[in-house]
């Protein structure tokens, strides 16, 4: 690539913001990398250094075959991701997982930027972005107050979230449709839900378990009165034994064809969530369990006993776009075409996914700060694709919501295999699409 004539601000020094300076770097593309800490800090940060990781050290499975997180790492190692050099550069055992001292991962990454050709970090809070210049947005479910005050501005209140409302998303193909159902209450319309009966003695177990498992405190900055509309379903099992068979468990409207003469005391609904069909939402199911007791509760509903959890519910503190309606496929904000996001704030749930999101912005914005035409995208295939196609693409039912990378995003093979080659096909093909694409960039 020649020597450009634009400097691109990167609003964020998180891994999103870090792994995009530095693809942005890699083709001597001037960029100011703008970071608040440590001058004004977060409830959740504890340090100045970039890519600093708050929750978990883990980084997830690396299993390139079987799991599609460690697709990604895979796919980020190929295309010379920082955040996967400085991973690999400071492993902690852990498995199966790639976990990372977190001290040495940050150091990594912010001495690798600061030591960059083209790269100046810029200290301080941004209020607001520089007017009419290339700039990348990636600054994470906790976005200082003024910078959202100015995103609401720019794209309107009701395109900005800052809370998660999460229902657990289920695989397809781990659902038994031996025990369930598809059909809509009253049958309006299509057979658009597939139905979980419970018999009386199940549904009262199941609201058993609810009301003693265990569940996730919010963090002190997360404390928020709940929306009726949207209760934890813990929540609304506390209001009554016959509260969730009121409300989204109810069971009217629907016959059981694996037992027609028997009524369900209480019906479990999912709804579409993709348009591959490959993935389906738990309706009403947004709870603060545990992730192990939600597998564990959820588990006894008939038709989900090796139900396949490919996200779980949570409730928590995330600002985020509705980045179907506001971005193009390249991450550029439709209504000013100079202005990018990368990572949670898109949508992108998970410290891989966020630096994958910013890997691709780099690559988007190298090209446009260049003067060159957009490059190609990432083939819906590879996982860098599946989840650039969550953020950008129209969502079933109008319900856009953060997502981490699963095989469910993925289109199915053209052939069907059995389910335990399924996964290991579906990552070849990704590989391989992967190095045609890079070919071309």
């Amino acid at each position: 690539m020649s020597v450009p004539f634009k400097t691109v601000h990167v609003i964020g020094a998180g891994l999103a913001g870090s792994e995009a300076a530095w693809q942005l770097a890699k083709q001597e593309i001037p960029v100011r990398l703008y970071e608040m800490r440590p001058e004004t800090t977060t409830p959740a940060h504890q340090t100045g250094k970039c890519a600093e990781l708050v929750c978990s050290n883990s980084l997830r499975s690396d299993d390139k075959e079987r799991n599609a997180v460690g697709l990604l790492h895979e796919e980020m190692r190929q295309m010379g991701s920082l955040i996967m050099q400085a991973a690999d550069a400071n492993t902690v055992p852990a498995g199966g997982a790639l976990a990372v001292d977190r001290e040495g991962f940050s150091s990594t990454v912010t001495n690798l930027l600061e030591s960059a050709h083209r790269i100046t970090r810029v200290n301080g809070e941004v209020h607001t972005p520089p007017e009419g210049e290339l700039t990348l947005i990636a600054t994470g479910p906790l976005t200082s107050p003024a910078l959202s005050k100015w995103l609401e501005n720019k794209i309107g209140p009701d395109r900005l979230a800052f809370f998660d409302a999460l229902a657990p998303i289920i695989a397809n193909d781990s659902i038994d449709f031996n025990k369930v159902w598809k059909q809509s209450r009253y049958d309006k319309g299509s057979a658009d839900y597939i139905n979980c009966p419970m018999n009386r003695q199940q549904y009262e177990t199941f609201i058993d378990n609810l009301l003693a498992a265990q569940k996730v405190e919010f963090k002190s900055f997360e404390k928020t009165a709940y929306f009726e509309g949207c209760l934890p379903i813990e929540v609304m099992a506390e209001r009554g034994i016959e509260t969730l068979r009121y409300g989204p468990l109810k069971p009217v409207g629907l016959t059981n064809p694996h037992n027609p003469d028997e009524k369900p005391w209480a019906i479990v609904q999912l709804r579409q969530d993709n348009k591959l069909g490959t993935l389906w939402n738990m309706v009403g199911f947004q709870t603060k369990l545990t992730w192990g007791e939600q597998k564990r509760i959820f588990s006894t509903i008939p038709g989900l006993e090796n139900a396949e959890f490919e996200r779980l519910g949570a409730i928590h503190r995330n600002t985020f776009i509705d980045s179907p309606k506001l971005l193009d496929n390249y991450l550029r904000l439709k209504s000013d075409l100079n202005i990018y996001f990368a990572g949670q704030i898109t949508g992108v749930e998970g410290y891989v996914e966020s630096a994958a999101c910013g890997l691709l912005a780099g690559i988007f914005m190298a090209r446009a700060a260049a003067d060159f035409p957009p490059p190609p995208l990432p083939p819906a295939v590879t996982a860098h694709g599946a989840l650039l196609n969550h953020v950008t693409q129209p969502c079933e039912n109008n319900t856009f919501q953060p997502m981490n990378v699963n095989f469910g995003l993925f289109p199915p093979l053209n052939k069907p295999l059995p389910k335990k080659l399924r996964k290991p096909a579906l990552s070849q093909r990704a590989l391989k699409n992967l190095s045609e694409w890079k070919e071309l960039l």
